[in-house]
């Protein structure tokens, strides 16, 4: 039989055959569900995939591990350390900078200490001193002080300026961090915004009491002794200079028996609290000291604050820009202890009519009506003792010197012949031990129509003369008391020049 072909050579494969084989091949190309891990495998080996997801992963962690970092400081601080913040406008800003300026000198000083005894057994101390850094942020403090002969004294102090600190205090480390604030000001005073922030671990917390308690310490002790002087700035009162000497009660020479009763309605006003409020009567006093310049109006009140351990607070309502506001507001935030000084209270009245200067200036801006509600309106403060001071009393309104806003009235006049002979003993009476010249130059002002005579009597009571005319005479004579008595004739002039 013939064959339907040509003869396939032995081991050659048929077409079937080879489309089988290609069918399996395909099949062997897909992926495979098998143990070896299938995608994931081909995934984990391919190098730009493992790359770009370890980077995520580590970005992940490092993030993770930072926001971690930062609330556990945050916890740990709560935990181990404890802040007081301090600003501008409370009180103890100021006595905190004065400590620390002193006790960084007391550690500079004790570190020098401390380095002559390293080897006497003080080698601790010496490294502790060592280890605490001083001031390294420094700012100057300048205050100019105007004597009574006009010379003006200079004073510069360094105290911790803005930035950070590191002080010791008791065995303690605390961190001071002074910030002033460049966009943020007192509204008040146009000054920047101040914070102090004191930090030391919370075991220690119990050492800024100690601290606070020594730095008003030192405050009160650098006060002890004087009296404060306030001016108002602003809506604000300030310190004006340094706190001055407290002045002698028996330094100021008023007629017999004035000063005595003045002083004791001050101290009966000030034990008779509970009275006031027992009997809803506002707790506060007012005082007018009337009469010609020179007579000692605000010299007895500066000693009368002396007496009574207070400060003053001067306010001249014919300053420029005062106005009622004001005037109510400075008048509600008196510092404590402190008598409040009205000067040229008249310039109230002058008011009522406008008044318009060279410069365009129209007058005080203190009005009648605002002068009398800050004494004892509605919102007029209580615990308050407040002296007027003038030199015409005929401006001034009778609604002004009534009960309640002036309790008192008192006319310091010229000086008189009691006045004169205790002027005369205080300057010479170590001199004049019998009295012999004293009698002379009280005889030589008679004579002359400054004084009244020994039974009261005076030719002319239009005439006379100032203690501080008296005063002034005695100071160019020190210890001349025949010279003093010849110049008496100059008095007479001064009295025409004043007028």
């Amino acid at each position: 039989m013939e064959a339907d072909g040509p003869a396939k050579a032995p081991g050659t494969p048929s077409p079937a055959d080879l489309i089988l084989q290609q069918k399996k091949d395909a099949v062997q190309a897909l992926p495979q569900p098998s143990g070896d891990g299938g995608i994931f495998s081909q995934l984990s080996n391919n190098p730009f995939f493992t790359a770009g997801f370890g980077l995520a992963g580590l970005g992940a962690a490092l993030s993770l591990a930072q926001k971690g970092l930062r609330h556990g400081a945050a916890l740990l601080r709560r935990r181990l350390l404890v802040d007081v913040e301090i600003n501008i406008k409370d009180d103890s800003y100021p006595w905190f900078l004065h400590w620390m300026t002193l006790y960084q000198q007391s550690q500079l000083n004790g570190a020098r200490s401390a380095a002559n005894g390293a080897n006497k057994g003080g080698f601790m101390e010496f490294l502790l001193q060592k280890l605490t850094p001083g001031m390294r942020h420094l700012s100057i403090q300048t205050q100019k002080i105007e004597h009574s002969n006009g010379a003006i004294h200079t004073h510069f102090t360094l105290i911790p300026g803005p930035g950070k600190h590191i002080l010791r205090y008791k065995n303690a480390f605390i961190l001071v961090n002074r910030v002033r604030e460049s966009k943020s000001r007192d509204h008040q005073t146009g000054r920047p915004w101040e914070t102090v922030t004191l930090t030391t671990l919370y075991a220690h917390r119990h050492i800024f009491e100690d601290l606070f308690t020594e730095a008003h310490a030192i405050a009160a002790k650098s006060h002890e002794g004087k009296t404060a002087i306030y001016n108002s700035w602003g809506t604000e009162w300030r310190q004006f200079g340094h706190p001055r000497r407290k002045r002698p009660l028996d330094s100021v020479i008023l007629d017999k028996g004035v000063k005595e009763r003045i002083v004791e309605d001050v101290k009966d006003f000030l034990a008779s609290s509970k009275w006031y409020y027992d009997r809803g009567i506002p707790y506060r006093r007012g005082y007018l000291l009337y009469g010609p310049p020179g007579t000692g109006k605000s010299s007895f009140i500066q000693a009368l604050a002396g007496e009574l351990d207070y400060d003053i607070a001067i306010l001249n309502l014919s300053e420029r820009g005062l106005t009622d506001d004001r005037l109510n507001h400075l008048l509600t935030i008196i510092p404590n202890r402190t008598i409040v000084l009205l000067e040229d209270v008249d310039a109230a009245f002058s008011n009522r009519r406008v008044q318009t200067d060279e410069d365009g200036y129209r007058g005080a801006n203190v009005t009648f009506s605002g002068l009398l509600n800050a004494l004892d309106g509605v919102a007029s403060a209580e615990e308050r003792i407040i002296f007027l001071t003038t030199n015409h009393v005929e401006r001034l309104d009778e609604a002004l010197v009534r009960p309640g806003r002036v309790d008192m009235t008192v006319r310091l006049g010229e000086a008189t012949r009691y006045q004169a002979a205790a002027l005369w003993d205080r300057f010479y009476g170590e001199y004049d031990q019998n009295g012999t010249y004293r009698q002379a130059f009280l005889d030589r002002l008679e004579k002359l129509g400054l004084i009244e005579d020994e039974h009261g009597h005076k030719a002319d009571w239009s005439k006379g003369t100032s203690t501080a005319a008296l005063q002034g005479l005695f100071l160019y004579h020190k210890g001349d008391m025949e010279g003093a008595i010849s110049a008496a004739d100059h008095l007479v002039q001064s009295v025409y020049d004043q007028r």
